[in-house]
């Protein structure tokens, strides 16, 4: 099994790379996404340690029953050779309503056959009001109009 694109990665693949996993995880679909890994794959995701696909779904799927409505951007940040450094923020409400806006950054490292072995997450949440959103798209992926991180000055 392979992702494309593959290392070492240069600035125009690096910016492929990291918008792709921005539209995988925008689906909210954990098997979808935990493809994107290695069967093998360690991940750190705040404090919790993953390791490998089953993990992953089981992960993610408990993520989005808690986080709803959850809308995504990513901002690559740095990358050489097989590893890339991302910046995100998501915004989400709770099931009471409460919107939140989590920021972070991710550290990856992809094997020779693009698939992520290793992902490391920092991430903080911030509640904020519905008026405070600025993350409004209906779609699974975000429009390519919409405009990213650096753009809204997150």
């Amino acid at each position: 099994m392979s992702r494309p694109p593959f290392p070492p990665f240069n600035a125009e693949t690096a910016v492929q790379k990291v918008r792709l996993a921005e539209d995988a995880w925008n689906t909210q679909d954990p098997e979808k996404v935990s493809l994107a890994y290695t069967p093998d794959s360690h991940w750190r995701n705040r404090s919790d340690f993953i390791l490998g696909r089953e993990e992953i779904v089981t992960f993610l799927t408990r993520k989005w029953q808690r986080e709803q409505e959850y809308r995504l951007i990513k901002e690559l940040w740095a990358f050489r050779d097989n590893r890339i450094a991302v910046r995100f923020a998501y915004e989400w409400r709770d099931v009471s309503g409460q919107w939140f806006r989590s920021h972070g950054n991710e550290n990856w490292e992809f094997d020779e056959n693009g698939l992520m072995r290793y992902r490391a997450a920092s991430i903080n949440d911030q509640p904020i009001s519905a008026a405070s959103r600025l993350f409004h798209w209906s779609e699974t992926r975000r429009p390519d109009n919409h405009p990213g991180l650096s753009a809204l000055g997150l």
